[in-house]
């Protein structure tokens, strides 16, 4: 595993703990959003994301 598949687990699991001592119920549904990307980033190897960057022309 690579260190940016483990970046984006990483700040997916902080944003899913301050979630969770925020409480379900008081959190907007919005912030549940870049929490999925980056897991879903992280376990797959593949960030829409940073495709769509690229595209609009950053580089690493």
């Amino acid at each position: 595993m690579n260190a940016l598949r483990l970046l984006f687990l990483v700040i997916a699991a902080m944003i899913s703990i301050g979630i969770w001592l925020t409480g379900y119920r008081n959190v907007h549904w919005f912030l549940y959003v870049p929490a999925v990307a980056m897991l879903s980033a992280g376990l797959t190897g593949f960030c829409p994301e940073l495709v769509f960057l690229k595209k609009l022309g950053f580089k690493d």
